[in-house]
């Protein structure tokens, strides 16, 4: 039930949920009618902060569980007048740099004139013991943002964009920022992270922007095959791409075929080259520029690498190679396999090859007897991998230093790396383990930087999902024909027999069932109910690992998912984990940011590619431990699996996820030393052999299913029937004339 319209004036006590992507909260409200009891508000509150002295207007009702409340329609923000109103909105971590403590001094210093004094004449503030001249200036500009911020915010507040993303604008564009977002607001898609073309073109037509205006027209063709190339494609055919457009923009054919005509011949927008389909018809392929550009120049790096003239490692092309492998045997204590000497003279002798295979099958082995061998030579010998834990993997085997592809290359802001074809590594030889990983993209950039002579060889197993990102590099270097020499390890050693997390990966690749009986490192958890089997997992990790084990929960197991939502998924586990593992206590900070809550000792990770952080930029998929979290600078600060600290400020959290559980995707290159995975009905339409092989093989001691037999028959017998279209296979195969590059090759 609900009542006539009301006014409501009061402070923002606390937010109890918010909704980043339509501003919708929940929020309790002290009214200052006494009692000191609060009062709860819900509907659009997008910007207002804790601390605030909020004038709403809105209406009266009732929940049925909730009890009176008020549901907010607009609001405006009053500056507090009292003494007790005024230290509490300086102390609720509204300007950074003031905390409770100072605010506390500096309104006993100027009483009800202190908002006055930080807007008309904050060097005063230098009069308040404890604040010298630099935390003055800092706060008094800290001000100034945070006023220009809610103008901005203000605007924004009628089209639903979210507090973080209005922040983000104001960062981008400053004081213009109201200007873009009118005049030019498809901008906002490319150029600020969080906008896609759906927000911007809310935004667009909020400001007058025609629904068939060329220029909205431009930008849902790009972000159709940018969406595609998040789905792993390098470039779509063109009538596919059209009837995408059509959909999404809901405008004529005719309208959609002329703008990609003229997007084709603007120099920055799309590339059509005629390829071969499927079936062997002409289709026309529309790339986004950079990875039409990326693809040429990969195939083009490769065949340059494999046919240059000069060679760094020359020793390998006379070795007495007996002498060499006995001398290798005697080092390491023990004997290569036929398969790995052939793997360990391509590394060694040829300037471009493949290693892959399964667990168990020694390719570790095999990387480490090529490093052994290359240095025996004095050779240069670069190490790296995709992610932190790789990388450290790699180290640790090898005992030499490795890194991730992105520190080795020191990618700078705008992605550009400082290694590339111009100034290239120092290196005689390249090796790059779970290359499975390596997208179209960072490949390109990758292989650019290898010297010519180098020799490079790229370590990974094949049957792993492909790269998040676009492309399926791995698989198209061992295309059948293809110039880069390979070699398939097969068979599984005797002390990986042993091991059921190694057995079970094999049958599940091959197609048959995993055996969850009688094994000491791979259990089945049965529970046929989505949501229970959800409950389920949360025990398994908190409770009956640690108990029969002796792992830690947050440090030593991983729960990966098929997908991120429903009761079994990443988004909703995380919430329990947290709860299980870190939960709330006094003593411990936290800081609520959206729907999601960060505190001291929180698993987190990284969701974009940000290159202005730590050293060398923080990556997509870096994996962390909340190890601070100060108020008073509104920062926290990860510690990463790379042993780096780094700072987030409050506004950047949306930067950030809760690890405790991350889906099978985000899982590609790391290692646990166990992993529970949910399999559920729920899943159903994500449940894929090489999905489920894929995180079975991120286990190094202990597997754990929780779930349905019938789900994970389900993923056992479906074979990944998507198709990413990529032409490097073909390009590599000397194909070079534009015209006759084919289209797909399979995922």
């Amino acid at each position: 039930m609900s009542f006539q319209n009301a006014v409501l004036e009061g402070v923002l006590e606390r937010i109890t949920y918010a909704n980043e992507d339509n501003g919708y909260t929940v929020a309790r409200v002290d009214s200052g009618r006494g009692g000191g009891e609060l009062l709860t508000v819900v509907g659009s509150l997008l910007g207002a902060q804790v601390g605030e002295s909020l004038r709403m207007e809105g209406r009266w009702g009732s929940h049925p569980q909730y009890g009176r409340q008020f549901t907010v329609e607009n609001y405006t923000t009053v500056l507090p007048a009292t003494v007790q109103g005024i230290r509490r909105y300086l102390g609720s971590g509204l300007i950074k740099g003031i905390g409770p403590r100072i605010a506390e001094r500096i309104v006993d210093h100027f009483g009800t004139g202190t908002l006055e004094v930080i807007e008309s004449d904050p060097r005063k503030l230098i009069e308040v013991p404890g604040l010298g001249p630099k935390r003055t200036g800092k706060i008094a500009a800290a001000w100034e943002e945070q006023k220009a911020i809610k103008e901005v915010m203000v605007f924004l507040q009628g089209v639903g964009v979210s507090t973080s993303i209005a922040v983000r604008i104001y960062k981008k564009y400053g004081d213009a920022s109201i200007s873009v977002v009118k005049n030019q607001p498809y901008r906002l898609a490319a150029d600020v992270w969080g906008i896609g073309f759906l927000t911007a073109d809310r935004i667009a037509q909020s400001v007058g922007i025609p629904h068939d205006s060329p220029e909205r027209v431009k930008a849902g063709l790009q972000y159709a095959l940018s969406q595609s190339t998040d789905q792993g494609h390098c470039y779509l055919p063109e009538e596919r791409l059209i009837s995408d457009a059509v959909k999404l923009l809901q405008v004529e054919v005719g309208l959609v075929i002329d703008c990609l005509g003229q997007l084709a011949a603007e120099e920055e927008g799309v590339v059509r080259e005629t390829v071969p389909g499927e079936d062997g018809q002409p289709v026309t392929a529309v790339y986004l520029v950079p990875f039409h550009r990326a693809e040429l120049s990969l195939a083009g790096q490769l065949r340059r690498l494999l046919h240059a003239p000069e060679d760094r490692m020359p020793a390998f092309q006379d070795v007495d190679w007996e002498a060499a492998l006995t001398w290798l045997a005697e080092r390491t204590g023990a004997e290569l396999a036929p398969e790995q000497r052939q793997a360990v003279r391509l590394a060694l002798s040829e300037k471009a090859a493949v290693l892959t295979g399964g667990p168990g099958c020694g390719k570790s082995f095999t990387v480490r007897s090529v490093v052994e061998l290359a240095r025996a030579k004095k050779a240069k010998v670069v190490l790296a991998a995709p992610t932190g834990r790789a990388a450290k993997r790699l180290a640790e085997l090898t005992g030499a230093e490795a890194s991730t592809v992105h520190r080795l290359l020191e990618l700078k802001p705008g992605g550009d790396a400082a290694y590339d074809r111009d100034r290239p590594l120092d290196a005689d030889l390249v090796v790059v383990d779970e290359a499975s990983m390596l997208d179209l993209l960072l490949a390109n950039k990758l292989i650019k930087a290898v010297p010519p002579g180098a020799h490079l060889l790229l370590v990974g197993d094949v049957d792993q999902l492909p790269s998040v990102g676009a492309g399926e590099v791995l698989r198209d270097l061992l295309a059948e024909g293809g110039p880069v020499p390979s070699v398939r390890l097969k068979r599984i050693f005797r002390q990986a027999q042993q091991s059921g997390v190694v057995t079970n990966a094999h049958r599940i690749n091959s197609g048959a069932q995993p055996v969850t009986h009688g094994l000491s490192d791979f259990f089945l958890f049965p529970e046929d109910d989505s949501e229970e089997a959800g409950k389920l997992t949360v025990d398994v990790v908190a409770r009956r690992i640690p108990a029969k084990f002796g792992l830690d929960p947050r440090r030593d197991v991983q729960v990966l998912t098929p997908m991120h939502r429903g009761p079994a998924g990443a988004g909703t586990l995380n919430g329990l984990l947290q709860q299980a593992v870190t939960p709330s206590r006094p003593d411990v900070p936290e800081k609520r940011f959206g729907g999601r809550v960060f505190r001291v000792g929180d698993k987190v990770t990284q969701i974009r590619n940000n290159y202005e952080k730590g050293a060398c930029g923080v990556f997509n998929g870096t994996v962390g431990v909340v190890t601070a979290l100060h108020a008073e600078d509104q920062r926290l600060t990860v510690r990463t699996d790379e042993d780096e600290e780094v700072a987030y400020d409050f506004d950047e959290l949306d930067e950030l996820a809760h690890a405790y559980a991350v889906t099978i995707h985000r899982s590609q290159g790391s290692e646990y030393p166990a992993v529970v995975i949910p399999v559920t009905t729920g899943a159903w339409m994500m449940l894929q052999r090489n999905l489920l092989y894929t995180a079975v093989t991120r286990a190094k001691r202990l597997v754990v299913l929780v779930g349905s037999r019938k789900a994970i028959g389900q993923a056992v017998r479906t074979v990944s029937a998507g198709r990413r279209c990529t032409a490097l296979d073909h390009r590599l195969l000397g194909a070079a004339a534009p015209g006759a590059v084919p289209g797909c090759s399979r995922g």
